[in-house]
């Protein structure tokens, strides 16, 4: 007889994914070959100059000893002269930077790193599950939910928002997972403003930021008058150069909460290996030149002609598509219940992840993620057509706001 688990465990909401996971499993017994379109997870290859420069780390004497729970000062330095150049934003590596384990990492342990029990964070509705969960709800805290609507771009309407006496963080993501949508202008500047008014620490989730079709679209609220007194930015490297599985992340900005999250992680973690980070460190001080400056091109224009294939299969059979703006998701309104159109798609083969994963406001969509080559997503809106879906109906389309 073992003790039962703490109550915030139980505070969890139910796995969404377990019964398609079953279900899953039975099919590929019966021999289903699966297109999985679920997991965003890139299968691009990295940079082969990062490769090379991995194995080269890896054969160095420090490369096999502890780091820290900060990070290395090289990888630091690197990410404030990434940030610089990017942002037009000055940084200090010491203070005002963090190496992460995965921008994961860092969004979860924010939330151990300020609230308490009976504190509030705002979290948004669709969004990463991280923020309620990870951050919030395992910290014995309450997350209180704002909800993004399609038809306002998935934008908040700050207006709306209430932070209580209680309430301490912020999460804002853009671009936005699982939406694709990108903030506006209006929007930091609002979200920075908000922060300030209400005295909260704005997270803002900014993993996808190099993922954008138009480069010119992506912001920091780090730019805007103010920001760095009240955000800390969660960037990673992970699809930056495709290098999910590295685990390599930053946060970046306001030093006490950097301050804050570096005394949480000396408890609990010794850091990213150091021939990751030193790897790593090269690839953002070469960026902007040569074969890196490239390579994420090719990576857009490869996801780009993916998403634009998708959309147009899907459209084709009826269902009301819209481009995202960034990353690699397709976020699809399908006009009833997210959960039974992923139990449909597993008879052919397709895997898709169920909207209400992300939220009650997730509910009537699917989230495809475009982590396959061209051909094998033609195949899967080829194995969708064969299920004779019925195309979504004008009632079902959410309400006008």
């Amino acid at each position: 007889m073992t003790p039962k688990p703490s109550q915030r465990l139980s505070r969890l909401p139910p796995y969404v994914f377990a019964e398609l996971e079953r279900l899953q499993e039975e099919y590929r017994r019966l021999g289903v070959d699966f297109i999985s379109l679920s997991i965003g997870d890139p299968d691009l290859p990295p940079p082969e100059s990062l490769v090379e420069d991995i194995v080269k780390a890896l054969r160095e004497p420090y490369s096999h000893n502890y780091s820290t729970s900060e990070g290395e000062s090289y990888f630091r330095e690197a990410v404030a002269q990434w940030y610089k150049r990017r942002y037009g934003v000055d940084l200090d590596p010491d203070s005002e930077v963090c190496v992460l384990i995965g921008s994961k990492e860092g969004l979860a342990n924010i939330g151990r790193a300020y609230l308490d029990v009976g504190d509030t964070a705002l979290t948004p509705n669709p969004g990463y599950p991280v923020y309620t969960q990870g951050a919030t709800i395992l910290s014995d805290a309450q997350a209180v939910e704002y909800n993004l609507y399609e038809d306002r771009g998935f934008q908040p309407s700050f207006e709306d928002l209430c932070a209580g006496q209680r309430t301490k963080l912020l999460f804002l993501n853009y671009p936005s997972n699982p939406t694709g949508a990108v903030a506006t202008e209006r929007t930091l500047g609002d979200a920075v403003e908000f922060a300030r008014r209400n005295n909260l620490l704005l997270c803002y989730d900014n993993a996808y930021g190099e993922l954008v079709y138009n480069a010119q679209m992506c912001l920091s609220p780090l730019q805007f008058a103010d920001g760095r007194e009240c955000t800390v930015e969660f960037n990673s490297c992970s699809k930056m150069f495709s290098v999910t599985g590295y685990r390599v992340g930053f946060a970046v900005g306001c030093a006490e909460a950097i301050g804050a999250l570096k005394k949480v992680k000396s408890q609990i973690d010794s850091g990213v290996p150091k021939f990751i980070q030193k790897a790593c460190a090269d690839a953002l001080l070469r960026y902007f030149e040569g074969e890196y400056a490239s390579y994420l091109e090719r990576c857009r224009e490869v996801y780009r002609r993916r998403l634009e294939a998708l959309s147009v299969g899907l459209g084709r059979l009826g269902f009301r598509v819209s481009m995202p703006q960034a990353t690699f998701y397709l976020w699809l309104h399908v006009g009833y219940d997210g959960s039974q159109l992923a139990r449909k798609l597993l008879e052919v083969g397709v895997v898709a992840t169920p909207g209400e994963a992300f939220g009650s406001n997730g509910k009537n969509y699917v989230r495809f993620a475009v982590t396959q080559p061209e051909h094998r997503v033609a195949e899967a809106v080829e194995r969708i057509a064969t299920l004779g879906l019925e195309p979504e109906r004008e009632a079902s389309k959410p309400p006008p706001i």
